[in-house]
């Protein structure tokens, strides 16, 4: 119990260490990518649109050089309806289709890469919800995702622990953040057991940043057995349940 308290309080620690330094200037990233991984699949979705687009021009010119063939020639008239035809598909196909937000259930899906990626598209999408101190931490939590997915992706997916961190980084820590924006914009700053809804996600994220980087460390360190032994770390840190269901964030009661 001494050893649970003693680990709980480092890891608290650890993370007001962690959003003193981002809120002393660290890592803000405005609209872009929190992470390397958001970043390849926004790289690949402007990749398929500008090949969707080349096509389309491409086409265009195809159709106008055989009408201009079949008719002999297009004439003034036909040129500037091609190039309208040219800047039409450009507008729509460079708008369209736009980038899908992944469905909270579908995050921990698939291999380690994709799980990451999603993870740090959904987490990007929730940042304009969410107060300063989270958004810091969000963005924290997005470079150690990078590294802790270079790491998972040289592990069996078979090992326990493995599967543990997927639902950390898959489940508990975007249900984390899905709960809080559940909760009433009034509610937020209003205090239940001492704390705001804001003070809350901001810990909890704390908490996870820090056993993110310490899970991180241990699967660098190969010592998968150290790792199974954490086992119940999500329990410990952040209650009791959690295996069963995303931690959740509690707003004030309001009086009826």
């Amino acid at each position: 119990m001494a050893e649970t308290a003693s680990d709980s309080s480092r890891i608290l620690a650890e993370a007001r260490a962690s959003l003193q330094r981002q809120q002393a200037g660290g890592r803000r990233v405005g609209g872009k990518s929190i992470g390397r991984r958001s970043a390849e699949l926004k790289r690949l979705h402007m990749l398929r649109k500008a090949a969707r687009m080349a096509f389309a021009v491409m086409g265009i010119l195809f159709a106008a050089l055989v009408t201009g063939l079949v008719i002999d020639g297009i004439g003034f008239t036909g040129i500037v309806v091609t190039f309208l035809a040219i800047v039409a598909a450009l507008t729509l196909l460079g708008t369209f289709p736009r980038m899908k937000v992944p469905e909270l259930g579908m995050l921990n899906r698939g291999d380690v890469r994709s799980m990451v990626a999603r993870t740090e598209l959904w987490l990007e999408a929730q940042r304009p919800a969410l107060p300063a101190p989270a958004v810091n931490l969000i963005d924290q939590i997005g470079v150690q995702l990078d590294g802790l997915g270079v790491q998972l992706e040289g592990v069996d997916p078979a090992e326990p622990a493995v599967a543990e961190v997927r639902k950390l980084v898959g489940e508990h820590l975007p249900g984390m953040v899905e709960s809080y924006r559940r909760i009433p914009a009034n509610l937020r700053r209003e205090q239940r057991d001492g704390r705001t809804a804001d003070q809350q996600l901001a810990d909890g994220l704390g908490k996870i940043s820090a056993e993110i980087d310490a899970v991180t460390r241990q699967l660098a360190a190969g010592d998968l057995d150290a790792l199974a032994v954490r086992g119940r770390f999500l329990d410990y840190k952040y209650g009791d349940g959690l295996e069963q269901a995303a931690p959740q964030l509690t707003a004030p009661k309001t009086e009826s």
